[in-house]
């Protein structure tokens, strides 16, 4: 009967002690027990077939996403540089996604309207223009679902249009600039979420940032080299380093932030100047 009491007794002890642990481990955000194995920053919130589209929506999944507050301001008018030009572009795909997340048709139209200048400076507006047009009667129409796989095509179709007309390194850079869009808006919205296995949502996966530089190593030598696109390469480069190192344990709020900062900083150096 001793022998029952003190077994008894010892694992009352052992659930206590293993409540205060838990509870402990609950209040630091950025630890983890030791029970749990490896942790989040394995974590992919991202594969090679999802689209910039697909993957904001993912990131409304796992956040309170308040879309319409992660607007950007209006670009300005198309610069005489092709290249700075299409990475522009890119960057108002992507805020087409994050406004037909919003269900914003007013905005969406505007947008469009910026997109729509973008592309007759890059020589391909007559030939989007029926389609841009298409869209903004959609959104107007609030032919939302429909409008999710047109506004993929757009931007599968102005890459195509880009390279018909041997412009490799603009369709490039179009893909660059919406990724990196769609990169910014994600990791703003990570940092207003509190749970340490969201905090690699905010680049995905460490094969997007690898595949993006892979897409900036097959520019030109002309195009790769000019001194005001070196910004993207090094961001690139240390948000890599930095996600794929497996030894710092879980990502810590102030690394999202940092993250966000250097994404935020470089979008609006390259693209709102």
């Amino acid at each position: 009967m001793i022998h029952q009491k003190l077994l008894f007794a010892g694992l009352a002890i052992a659930c206590q002690s293993s409540e205060v642990a838990a509870q402990r481990s609950s209040n630091n955000q950025d630890s983890i027990s030791e029970s749990a194995g490896e942790f989040v920053t394995r974590t992919v919130f991202w594969t090679e077939d999802q689209t910039p589209v697909d993957f904001l929506e993912m990131a409304g999944q796992h956040t309170k996403a308040r879309w319409r507050q992660l607007y950007r301001p209006q670009a300005p008018a198309p610069t005489t540089d092709r290249a700075k030009a299409a990475l522009t572009l890119g960057c108002l795909i992507g805020e087409t996604f994050l406004i037909w997340e919003a269900g914003d048709a007013q905005h969406f139209r505007n947008n469009n309207q910026d997109i729509s200048s973008y592309c007759r400076m890059l020589g391909v507006g007559e030939k989007m223009r029926p389609r841009l047009m298409a869209q903004a009667k959609m959104a107007e129409m609030d032919e939302w679902k429909d409008l999710r796989q047109e506004i993929v095509d757009g931007h599968q179709e102005l890459t195509r249009l880009l390279r018909e007309q041997m412009d490799e390194d603009l369709s490039v850079l179009v893909d660059v600039g919406s990724w990196l869009r769609s990169l910014e808006i994600v990791s703003k919205l990570v940092i207003e979420t509190p749970e340490v296995d969201k905090r690699p949502l905010c680049i995905g996966s460490p094969a997007l940032l690898a595949e993006l530089r892979q897409d900036f190593a097959s520019l030109s030598d002309l195009t790769r080299r000019a001194e005001w696109l070196q910004p993207v390469i090094l961001v690139l480069t240390e948000l890599e380093k930095v996600w794929s190192d497996r030894t710092t344990g879980p990502p810590t709020q102030s690394m999202v932030a940092r993250t966000h900062e250097q994404l935020k900083n470089l979008m609006e150096d390259l693209t709102l100047k």
